[in-house]
């Protein structure tokens, strides 16, 4: 930025922005990394987030002077369990009833706006926000944490001229114009991306409904991303949707004002520096128990220690009754299954972290880039997941994908173990190169000035918006 531009930034009015995410952790998070990035520029935030979710984010709020929470009730829905708030509280499969209780608050979050007086409302899933927020005389921003990358492929809006349902035929090569030819999709990618435009997200409406209204309707579109990387789909997508699609930046996570738990420092302290393989799967995802115990069968084939953390698979109440027989017995002392929450940046800082395997959600994979583990991608049943993991291993090449099974998707633990070797081999030419590319980008994505330029612009276009 040019020293004129940074001063019309440092002088514009601060602004006062509500953030209304999709409620599940893996949105909320970033959106409060962004919340404390604005912050820092003086901008006041009302952070909107269910009751009893607050306790997991306060320690992430680093200007709580400026960053306001707003606590709103869940609606119930019938279906979903009294105390569930946000996807991380249920089964993938009643996500959509999250959305239909997120519907519900329509009038609530009507009210509160007129109270709050906002310049500017962020949101993502909820479609019908832009025309209430216009009858208030507020703008609204359609704010994803994925890349535009996703959208500008996966997007209605970049296909609506054909003018028909797409096939998966459709999908095998991007739309007209796109910038890119790096995404290639597997068979079985293809029928569950076509699959799941047909699905519904909540009170009757489909989820590329919700998503392609919103693009429309908004004043402006935002998402996570830089001009370096990102700029060409964003361009892209400011064609097809004639408005301004702003970059917030990278959205580096900063350093949380709390620490690990002894235990797990202990546990951590006792292997070597970058020999522990770490596993997550996302707050809202689950695998089928076979797939579950492939993976984690593959983690003991690799003789490595190795920490998972994830929901129990689907239709068992536990991870324990899921296990594979044996397995406590046989990885006792040098691996962990963890049923739960951890806190998954501190972890990923512990310098015994040498591999982590990730489903492939853009903060997951934010927070893993800028730490020096390797990465082994296996992304869950996303469009964005699958596309995020193309391009962090066919175009930026800083990470290996898992084998599946063309047809079936299925992964198994030969190929699992096959990743984690080949990105830990010190001496296999894969690693080494993955290595020296991940290097490139962390080294980039942290260098001085570059978030803190995305931001200023971000808030300049932001200021453009009144």
């Amino acid at each position: 930025m040019t020293q004129a531009t940074m001063d019309a930034t440092a002088s514009a009015a601060p602004l006062h922005i509500a953030i209304f995410p999709w409620f599940a952790m893996g949105h909320l998070t970033p959106n409060l990394h962004l919340s404390n990035k604005l912050a820092e520029r003086g901008h006041r935030i009302s952070f909107i987030v269910p009751q009893r979710t607050q306790t997991k984010l306060h320690h992430l709020n680093l200007h709580p002077h400026l960053i306001t929470f707003v606590p709103i009730k869940i609606p119930h829905v019938h279906g979903l369990p009294h105390h569930a708030e946000t996807t991380s509280d249920v089964p993938f499969s009643l996500a959509p009833l999250i959305a239909t209780a997120m519907d519900r608050t329509q009038n609530d979050i009507q009210l509160l706006l007129r109270n709050l007086n906002p310049h500017i409302v962020f949101f993502d899933f909820q479609h019908w926000l832009p025309s209430l927020t216009r009858s208030l005389g507020i703008k609204s921003v359609m704010y994803l944490i994925v890349h535009p990358l996703s959208a500008a492929y996966l997007g209605d809006g970049p296909r609506r001229s054909q003018g028909r349902e797409l096939s998966e035929l459709d999908l095998m090569e991007p739309p007209p114009g796109f910038p890119d030819s790096c995404i290639k999709f597997q068979p079985h990618e293809l029928r569950f991306l076509v699959a799941v435009r047909k699905l519904e997200f909540g009170s009757g409406v489909l989820l590329y409904d919700r998503l392609d209204n919103s693009f429309c309707s908004a004043d402006a579109i935002g998402f996570k991303g830089c001009r370096e990387i990102d700029g060409p789909y964003a361009e892209y997508l400011e064609t097809v949707y004639g408005k301004p699609v702003l970059l917030s930046g990278p959205l580096l996570p900063e350093p949380p004002n709390t620490t690990l738990d002894e235990t797990w420092v202990a546990w951590l302290g006792q292997f070597n520096p970058g020999s522990v393989v770490f596993c997550t799967y996302g707050s809202e995802s689950a695998l089928a128990q076979n797939q579950f115990q492939e993976l984690l069968l593959g983690l003991e084939l690799t003789c490595f220690p190795f920490f998972v953390a994830f929901k129990p698979p689907d239709g068992f109440e536990c991870i324990e009754e899921a296990l594979p027989e044996g397995f406590r017995e046989r990885v006792k002392g040098r691996g962990i299954a963890y049923e739960g929450w951890v806190p998954q940046q501190l972890i990923l800082e512990h310098p015994s972290i040498g591999c982590f395997i990730t489903h492939c959600g853009a903060a997951s994979l934010t927070e893993a880039i800028v730490n020096k583990c390797q990465l082994v991608l296996l992304p869950g049943h996303r469009g964005g997941h699958i596309i995020n993991a193309r391009m962090l291993s066919r175009k930026l090449k800083v990470g290996v994908e898992v084998e599946k099974g063309e047809e079936d998707g299925l992964f198994s633990k030969e190929s699992v173990c096959k990743a984690v070797k080949s990105v830990m081999d010190d001496e296999s030419e894969v690693a080494r190169e993955v290595r020296q590319n991940h290097a490139k980008l962390r080294n980039f994505l942290l260098s001085d000035n570059l978030e803190s330029s995305c931001v200023d612009l971000f808030c300049q276009q932001l200021q453009k918006l009144l």
